[in-house]
């Protein structure tokens, strides 16, 4: 497979392909991999090149005039998102997160994954523009295929998980409480045994003959026929204006729920409302899982929650799969308060000065039980390769299947320990309490959207202007589950939670939620154009050969983070494709 820098070639170069895929993120990469040794030419475009670089995450400014504002939620998006993301700034995104290099979004995610539940795709009478034109039995296939896609587990997230673990559901039971038990589990890279999966770099290690690869190469229009009903090709940069076209049969648009309306909309040279937008829908219902911080709990009572809420190690097709739990709002309960979905997890509550006595045992030679204390070096250093231990374990040198065992042995015996360091990338921490954290979908809102603002970026494209808007419904959602989640462990026996003051006094002004950088919703799909941009094969309304992927293409939100599901609607769409090429080729 040929990864080339748009750099080496000449000014107003041609590329022609079959197949062309804009954005190298987890959508744009796995409808890629559907067309591995396959008939059809594929060329996949990368804004950024392998890795991210300062000018090119400067393309990722957005302006924003909504939510998140005040400078307490700018802070705690700052301490959230600046953690993963090196490129990232409150400055240049005070909306999202977003990452210029191959691998998109991945280059910060945590992994954490989930499918949809089956209330997510109902049409609501609660929650207005809710439903699904598809429904979920009808993905249940490509769900699958993307928990192999995403190196996933069982795709279990409910109370099956106990059988799978091979326990007995913790008693006594929150059934009862309108609760019900909600698992997350992650995404773990096949190559590099101790991170999670970044697409770019997993990517890179594939052959394919008929896919091509092109970094540095930012779409600034979408060309479309003449008459508007068909797709023509794209207009490309590099980072400083060295501009080229393509020219493809199809073309899928998998740059993000921000960059996929910014482009439809900047590409008004045929329909001057911008492309699909002929009803005015390209950019409205911005959805994304409004999160608080609820509450927390003292160190003295993290014992019994941590043993309940924590992570489990489930065993499959010779793999260990972590599992986190949690708690979601049952679907009956949603329906008779007219609530939205939504759930809570725990996260521990970190302090610096935790000792790294096992680390330094090992490094000495000077412990008396080796094996167990490789897998407490493990079990706290998670991904990073900083002392002797982790750079053994992520050294060449060690045979890959020694690995194996160690990481699953660690995450099957010790799944708590293993998991908070897939996520933050830490090295160890001496736990101070037990942060309790919301998340919940969003009623979709057409006033909430992305337009073009004024201003452009150094390519003279229209950066996007987000206006995200956070709802009542929200704000009533979270601060109800937290009420629910302190009334059922008070009465199952268990420490409850010091509630936030916003939300133990339902001050619901003040509450501090913000964006999980998971952005959805807007180039919704739906029956006909009147209430979206895409039918239900994601093929944009009247307009033959262009098709958009990702999570802007989703009708509600769902509280779930979004990427499996993501990846489900790309496999699904790229089955789609293959049957029109195939027409293609009988025609010809």
């Amino acid at each position: 497979m040929d990864i080339e820098d748009l750099t080496r070639f000449d000014r107003n170069s041609l590329f022609e392909t079959d197949l062309v895929i804009v954005g190298g993120g987890p959508a744009g990469l796995t409808i890629a991999r559907e067309f591995f040794d396959s008939s059809v030419r594929v060329l996949v475009l990368e804004s950024g090149l392998l890795d991210e670089t300062p000018d090119h995450a400067a393309l990722t400014e957005v302006e924003s005039i909504g939510e998140p504002n005040g400078v307490q939620k700018r802070e705690r998006r700052t301490r959230f998102h600046g953690a993963s993301a090196p490129f990232w700034s409150q400055e240049l995104q005070p909306y999202g997160v977003r990452c210029r290099a191959l691998g998109g979004s991945t280059h910060a995610w945590a992994g954490k994954s989930a499918a949809f539940d089956a209330i997510d795709f109902a049409a609501r009478p609660w929650v207005p523009h809710s439903g699904w034109p598809v429904a979920q039995a009808a993905l249940a296939s490509y769900i699958d295929r993307a928990a192999f896609v995403l190196n996933l587990g069982p795709n279990a997230y409910d109370e099956t998980i106990w059988k799978l673990v091979g326990m007995r559901p913790p008693e006594p039971h929150l059934h009862a409480e309108g609760l019900r038990d909600f698992f997350w589990q992650f995404a773990r890279s096949r190559i590099d045994q101790l991170d999670i999966m970044r697409f770019g770099r997993e990517f890179t290690t594939f052959q394919a003959k008929n896919v091509r690869v092109l970094l540095n190469a930012t779409v600034t229009n979408i060309e479309l026929a003449a008459d508007g009903s068909s797709f023509q090709g794209l207009d490309i940069a590099t980072i400083d204006g060295i501009a080229s076209k393509v020219r493809a049969k199809c073309a899928v648009v998998a740059a993000s729920a921000i960059e996929n309306p910014r482009l439809l909309l900047a590409s008004n040279k045929v329909q001057a409302a911008g492309i699909g937008n002929s009803r005015d829908q390209v950019g409205r219902y911005l959805m994304d899982h409004a999160s608080a911080r609820i509450g927390r709990f003292e160190p003295g009572d993290l014992g019994p929650v941590i043993k309940r809420f924590g992570f489990y190690g489930v065993r499959h097709d010779g793999q260990t799969h972590m599992y986190m739990h949690g708690l979601a709002l049952s679907p009956e309960l949603q329906e008779r308060e007219r609530l939205l979905n939504s759930a809570v997890y725990f996260l521990p509550e970190r302090s610096p000065d935790d000792p790294w006595d096992a680390l330094k045992r090992l490094l000495r030679r000077k412990s008396a039980h080796p094996a167990q204390d490789m897998l407490a070096v493990m079990a706290g250093a998670g991904l990073l390769t900083k002392g002797v231990g982790m750079r053994m374990l992520a050294s060449s040198a060690m045979p890959a299947p020694l690995k194996d065992f160690i990481v699953n042995t660690a995450i099957r015996y010790s799944p708590n320990l293993v998991a908070g360091e897939f996520q933050d990338r830490g090295l160890p921490h001496k736990l101070t309490g037990l942060w309790v954290d919301a998340i919940t979908e969003q009623r979709p809102d057409p006033a909430s959207r992305i337009t073009l603002s004024e201003r452009t970026d150094r390519l003279g494209v229209p950066l996007a202007c987000v206006n995200w808007r956070i709802g009542d419904d929200e704000r009533q959602t979270i601060v109800r589950i937290a009420d629910m989640v302190s009334d059922a462990f008070g009465r199952a026996g268990l420490p409850k939670p010091i509630l936030e003051g916003w939300v133990a006094q339902k001050r619901l002004t003040d509450a501090m939620i913000i964006d999980m950088a998971h952005t959805l919703g807007t180039t919704r799909m739906s029956q006909t154009p009147n209430s979206g941009v895409v039918d239900v094969n994601c093929r944009v309304h009247g307009v033959r050969g262009l098709y958009v992927a990702g999570g802007s293409v989703f009708p509600t939100s769902g509280h779930a983070n979004p990427t499996l599901m993501i990846l489900a609607l790309a496999i699904r769409l790229a089955d789609t494709l293959k049957a029109e090429f195939a027409q293609l080729d009988v025609a010809a």
